[in-house]
């Protein structure tokens, strides 16, 4: 996974600059007590060495001859890396990430601003729903202030598309990271004036997250010079902040942004059985959006075993039938949306599922004698 193979840093100033191959052969580890449905079928494997040096944590299934990676107690494989090494290697960077998280969030607050993470794989529609979301919301609350931070390994496609609506928008290219860190997304929310809009003073935001500076707003709504910030306009109202993470439905499920909700989006293309392949993502979201619904009728895609999946992965997991095309379903998102989370005080999934997962790696590392 990207915790220990390489290409996460919590270092905002490091690019994710390193070689790394991320597929379904290593995913992230595991961060709640949900029963994903391939821990159901965990008795059929049994923990065995299958010849590979130092792969003695993999689980051999005896009737099919599969393997699985993820049986040892780092939940992940690395090569020429120890489950112990891995472990603490993880524990070291989430922690870091965690601590600009907890950051974002108190900044955010203070702003008066939601923000949500978008994450889904790539081609689920992020981007034409987030379009389709700001018209949307011209009409349904004219005034409030919305603002986009684009994640993507190249290309400022997405947020020029952004910026075509008139919303402001930041592109984070992240080279070969696969997932966006909250380092970036400090970096780039104080490149955004919703701050400004907020609290009606200007200012920017130093390299160290949540910190302020006096500065200039840059003539150019909604585009950001180099060194500038990205300009918001609206009304009181509580700013809204969508972050489109990096199409990826492994890597950025661990990573904690601040933000209010992950909210997972799956295009009805893509077949029924994700939430059960991907259970860490969907496990981490507070909602589910099936997007491009106007293609069910030509697909063969059951929405209710979908449904029922991801309520295998994570009972709370709330779900709405959306299509950006057609406008069905937009106001029920768009209701979501504006009343926000029920209760932004209380530690998002995220934020309470990777407090979990680090409370039992130190437990891990102190069984092993690591700690300290």
């Amino acid at each position: 996974m990207c915790v220990v193979c390489g290409c996460a840093s919590p270092d905002p100033h490091h690019p994710h600059g390193h070689e790394h191959g991320h597929d379904t052969r290593h995913g992230h580890a595991h961060t709640h007590e949900h029963g994903h449905a391939h821990h159901d079928h965990a008795h059929e494997y049994a923990t065995q060495p299958v010849g590979s040096v130092g792969a003695e944590h993999v689980a051999v299934n005896p009737a099919t001859g599969d393997l699985h990676y993820g049986a040892g107690s780092a939940r992940v494989s690395v090569p020429g890396m120890s489950q112990a090494r891995a472990i603490k290697i993880e524990e070291d960077v989430l922690g870091a990430n965690n601590r600009i998280a907890a950051q974002n969030r108190a900044h955010f607050a203070s702003h008066g601003v939601v923000a949500y993470n978008l994450v889904s794989s790539p081609g689920s529609g992020k981007t034409t729903l987030l379009c389709a979301t700001i018209e949307a919301l011209k009409q349904r609350a004219p005034g409030r202030a919305v603002a986009v931070i684009e994640g993507d390994q190249q290309t400022s496609h997405d947020a020029d598309r952004i910026r075509a609506t008139g919303a402001p928008a930041i592109q984070i290219n992240t080279g070969k990271g696969c997932h966006l860190d909250a380092p970036m997304v400090a970096e780039a929310f104080g490149r955004l004036d919703l701050h400004d809009h907020a609290h009606g003073h200007d200012h920017h935001h130093a390299d160290e997250a949540g910190s302020h500076e006096p500065g200039a707003r840059p003539p150019e709504a909604g585009r950001a010079p180099l060194g500038g910030r990205a300009a918001v306009t609206g009304s009181p109202g509580g700013p809204i902040l969508f972050i489109e993470n990096v199409g990826n439905l492994v890597c950025p499920a661990l990573w904690d942004l601040g933000e209010a909700a992950k909210i997972a989006i799956l295009s009805v293309t893509e077949g029924e059985d994700k939430p059960l392949k991907y259970p860490d993502m969907f496990a981490a979201a507070r909602l589910m959006v099936l997007n491009k619904t106007d293609l069910l009728p030509h697909l063969d895609f059951d929405v209710a075993q979908c449904i029922d999946y991801a309520r295998r992965v994570n009972p709370g997991i709330e779900v709405l039938l959306v299509s950006a095309k057609s406008g069905a379903g937009m106001d029920a998102w768009l209701d979501w949306l504006l009343q926000g989370p029920e209760d932004t005080a209380t530690p998002s999934p995220t934020e309470a599922a990777l407090r979990q997962r680090i409370a039992e790696l130190e437990a891990k590392l102190a069984a092993a004698g690591l700690q300290g």
